[in-house]
């Protein structure tokens, strides 16, 4: 009860903060693509789920911080007691138009993790992995459609091993992900489908992480990401207000060492997620909030608790 009064506690407080100045009407060729590259935690996290693009900003650049909690065994047995881990990203990310129908999108993240062990408090910090992502619109109708409007991206990108993975960091531990990056090249495949009459709509997304292992030997396994968001659109004369409500998913193959599986490190989990953006001239804020409806993450060793993020983005 606690997780969802805070839920919407978040909520509430933020519907009221937006300023009052001219501001053009959204632009939902470019909603919400929510990627995710958090190996089950976050140890590389671009987004936790919460979203790889803005729905007000056509282009822009922008800053965002997200948290993530979870509760974790501190050691590899049954009766080993539970400790907590939070996982802090601030993330420098941009969306800029190359050519027709094409974009980049780029996430520029820094870390920093702690948790409380039975032995004292542990931290990390540090750049992590650096992602690039282009998308082509494959297809999209009129904007000016009486009956429903369509759009269809689909793309790939890379997450270059810019963030430093230390073996050592998870030594003892049930949560390899306790790093600020992965230490791998790693290739992605995204898609995303958004459906909209007047001022609703609906997206829905898929994307797929193929990992490779690092030169450590260690190999986090492939993710697969999907999600369903509704939203709407509250227009005034100086300023927009975008609600959104819906579910994601995440689910994840075993990790490998030298080759070889290693037990009780896949896993999957579903989310449901909250959310408001609101637009004022060339700035936007946003607020998203996620809290775990199912779960089974590395055989029931680690849980997820929540996930929060706040983000100003300046349009360009």
């Amino acid at each position: 009860m606690k997780k969802y009064l805070l839920l919407l506690l978040f909520i509430s407080q933020f519907g009221f903060s937006a300023t009052i100045t001219n501001i053009p009407p959204p632009n939902f060729k470019h909603y919400l693509m929510d990627f995710d590259d958090c190996d089950a935690c976050g140890c590389s996290a671009s987004g936790g789920g919460m979203g790889f693009s803005s729905m007000l900003d056509k282009n822009f650049v922008g800053v965002r911080y997200f948290n993530q909690s979870y509760s974790s065994r501190d050691g590899i047995f049954k009766n080993s007691p539970w400790i907590d881990e939070n996982f802090n990203t601030v993330q420098l990310w941009a969306r800029i138009p190359v050519f027709k129908n094409f974009q980049i999108s780029a996430l520029v993240p820094y870390h920093f993790h702690n948790r409380e062990l039975s032995t004292g408090r542990q931290t990390i910090e540090g750049l992590g992995d650096i992602t690039v992502l282009g998308l082509y619109t494959v297809y999209q109708t009129k904007k000016d459609s009486t009956v429903f409007t369509h759009m269809l991206q689909a793309g790939a990108g890379v997450k270059a091993p810019t963030g430093k993975y230390n073996s050592a960091a998870s030594t003892g531990s049930v949560n390899p992900s306790f790093q600020v990056g992965t230490g791998s090249w790693d290739y992605l495949l995204a898609a995303e489908y958004v459906i909209k009459k007047q001022d609703l709509g609906f997206n829905a997304m898929l994307n797929y992480a193929f990992k490779t292992e690092n030169d450590q030997h260690y190999q986090f396994g492939n993710q697969l990401n999907y999600a369903g968001t509704f939203f709407y659109v509250v227009e005034r004369e100086k300023f927009t207000l975008v609600p959104q409500v819906g579910l994601a998913g995440e689910t994840y193959a075993t990790n490998k060492q030298y080759g070889e599986d290693i037990p009780d490190t896949k896993g999957d989990i579903l989310f449901s997620k909250v959310g408001l953006e609101a637009g004022s001239g060339k700035f936007s804020v946003g607020l998203n909030a996620m809290l775990p409806i199912s779960q089974n993450l590395t055989g029931g060793r680690v849980e997820a608790n929540y996930r929060w993020s706040v983000n100003l983005n300046y349009s360009l």
